[in-house]
């Protein structure tokens, strides 16, 4: 079969065919539609739609039996056109949506299904005007430059009525002037693959190319992100290889046999989700997510992928009482390591100026660490364990905080182990886990006041910096994906200080080079062990704390207790004089304003601190306040 080269064939059963959606779905031109679609396992299949008035049989596909690829041409099917496979294979007949179809359409009025969860023609057809966003991308370059990035699910950010989401063109200028008005550097969206289940935001999966109807067309989801990157906005995209809804049109024993799926009954089923686990040993499996990935980057311009769940992916035992070893008798999944280090080796390898994140939640070695060396290949890791560790210690009351300080400074222990992402994300404000602000101890000004301290220290400690939409002022309840954000608080004196205090430290993390890089040459503790004052310094640096002329250092002053600290002895690693550029307690974010710092001079020690710096400056520290000191 011509339309197949034997290199591209060679390559499909290898699975290392790692751009073919541009030969399997559904491709348009003038007078018709060139159909193809794997199903190794049928007896027959043949395309169904609205151009032949869904008649089985009627447009059947041929086989190529070096493949198991299904191909035909049909006239008259153009864009917009609505289509299933009808596959057979014994008594197996089912209707199937595309699994490379690039758009997807709702359920019927009345749930009919054939005439309802179909996918759609679509050519993809749009003229970019993001060109200069594009060649300037950097990629592995964004290790020495800020990153700071706002998460988002896109039907619960604002709505236009009760109930009613913006759709992505509705969407798109407003969240580009929040986001940049802000001063983050990306949004991350919750997966925007087509997904039958509203509830769960997206990470359930049936139409891996094909962008969520919710909210429009994949041209308009082009112009969001269009309209972004004009802006200055980068685009993280969240991605699910881990697992795929198992609704009876997605890819669930697709063609009467598992295909995507793991054969082993055991390893099957995800019992945290419902879902099923792709098997990464099938060279097919592996050609479909990895041409997906390339996928997003191609068509969607999209900048990063953030891949979900991967300790699952990792370990054959994650979450499970009853699970298959691998060859070996471990609990490693051998193939799914395999795949991710071919996966990030084959995107850098295409696209090098883009980002692969993995959130991973385990000890897992060499997470960012280069295929080469035998690590997984990721550029960023999401650090659960600062996450964990810093929500913990926030929690308490400041009155006990003295008697779990190590739980705040423990993170600094592998804070260089991975090239890290700090996460506030949407798994921390669901699930009866209560918002940010609900975390927060005390009454409501001590709340506001204990967010300021959090987003201050995930600002100043090394890592790049990720926080969920809501987070930015203090959103009282817990996410809702049904309910837009609570905009109304903005009115309140305190929420509308949290904002304004994330927007002054964005602006400070994106203005201030000393915090761009998460070396560890870059970071260096001023004071780690004043537990009963729970206070703690440290100096960002991009000269490793060089004190020479001219080298821009920035100090980090932490008072975790509402107590105020006058006389404080602070450790400097120079003479001054330093300026106090940010202090959460003045009263534009909300904070009681009797603390007014400004210039700091310190005076040379006769005997080094224990860290041994040899300046030092008498502070007055405000309540459960950070202050964040420069000089030059």
């Amino acid at each position: 079969m011509a339309w197949l080269t034997k290199g591209q064939v060679d390559k499909w059963n290898n699975g290392t065919f790692y751009e073919a959606y541009k030969k399997l779905g559904a491709h348009p031109n003038s007078r018709g539609t060139r159909f193809a679609v794997w199903a190794p396992h049928a007896e027959s299949v043949s395309v169904i739609g609205s151009f032949n008035n869904w008649a089985p049989g009627a447009t059947p596909l041929a086989r190529d039996d070096r493949t198991g690829i299904w191909e035909t041409y049909a006239r008259g099917a153009k864009d917009g056109a609505a289509y299933k496979y009808h596959v057979t294979r014994g008594r197996f007949v089912s209707d199937k949506a595309d699994p490379w179809g690039y758009a997807m359409e709702g359920p019927a009025e009345g749930g009919h299904d054939v005439h309802g969860l179909s996918s759609i023609v679509n050519g993809l057809d749009y003229q970019w005007s993001d060109s200069d966003w594009m060649a300037n991308r950097l990629g592995p370059g964004t290790l020495d430059q800020p990153i700071s990035i706002y998460e988002i699910h896109l039907g619960s950010w604002r709505h236009s009525a009760p109930g009613a989401s913006l759709s992505y063109r509705e969407i798109a200028e407003p969240l580009a002037d929040y986001v940049s008005g802000l001063g983050f550097t990306h949004v991350e969206f919750l997966p925007v693959m087509e997904h039958p289940y509203y509830g769960s935001w997206g990470y359930q999966v049936t139409g891996f190319f094909a962008p969520t109807h919710r909210y429009g067309s994949p041209q308009d989801l082009m112009f969001l992100i269009d309209t972004l990157h004009q802006r200055g906005v980068g685009v993280i995209v969240d991605w699910v290889p881990a697992h795929f809804a198992t609704d009876p049109q997605g890819l669930v024993f697709f063609d009467g046999q598992p295909l995507y799926e793991y054969e082993d009954p055991v390893m099957r089923h995800h019992p945290d989700w419902g879902t099923y686990v792709f098997d990464y040993g099938k060279p097919g499996v592996r050609n479909f997510l990895i041409s997906n990935a390339n996928f997003w980057f191609d068509r969607y311009h999209v900048d990063g992928l953030r891949t979900d769940a991967v300790a699952s992916m990792l370990y054959r035992d994650y979450s499970r009482s009853n699970w298959t070893p691998n060859q070996y008798g471990g609990r490693e999944n051998l193939e799914a390591i395999s795949f991710m280090q071919e996966l990030n080796a084959s995107v850098y390898a295409r696209h090098p100026e883009v980002q692969m994140i993995a959130e991973e939640s385990t000890a897992w070695p060499g997470v960012t660490s280069p295929t080469h060396a035998n690590g997984l290949g990721f550029l960023y890791k999401w650090n659960m364990g600062w996450m964990h560790d810093t929500l913990k210690y926030m929690e308490e009351d400041p009155l006990y905080r003295s008697h779990h300080h190590d739980t705040l400074t423990f993170p600094l222990i592998y804070a260089f182990s991975e090239q890290y992402i700090l996460p506030l994300s949407h798994d921390e404000v669901v699930h009866l886990k209560g918002s940010l602000w609900n975390k927060m101890p005390g009454d409501e000004w001590q709340k506001a006041a204990n967010l300021r301290l959090l987003l201050a220290h995930q600002i100043g400690h090394p890592g790049k910096k990720l926080l969920f939409m809501g987070g930015e002022f203090g959103q009282l309840g817990e996410w809702n994906a049904d309910t837009e954000l609570d905009w109304s608080l903005l009115s309140n004196r305190l929420h509308g200080g949290v904002q304004l205090w994330v927007k002054e430290l964005m602006h400070l993390y994106r203005d201030g080079p000393s915090l761009w890089s998460d070396r560890p040459e870059h970071f260096e503790w001023l004071d780690y062990s004043d537990r009963s004052a729970s206070v703690i310094a440290y100096q960002r640096s991009p000269s490793g704390g060089d004190s020479g002329e001219g080298v821009a250092r920035t100090v980090f002053v932490f008072n975790f207790t509402p107590v105020v600290r006058s006389d404080y002895a602070l450790p400097l690693p120079s003479g001054g004089p330093w300026t106090c550029v940010l202090n959460s307690d003045d009263s534009r974010f909300g904070g009681s304003g009797l603390h007014d710092i400004g210039k700091v001079d310190p005076h040379r020690r006769d005997e080094p601190t224990d860290q041994g710096h040899l300046w030092e400056a008498s502070l007055k520290l405000p309540p459960l306040a950070a202050v964040v000191l420069t000089t030059e």
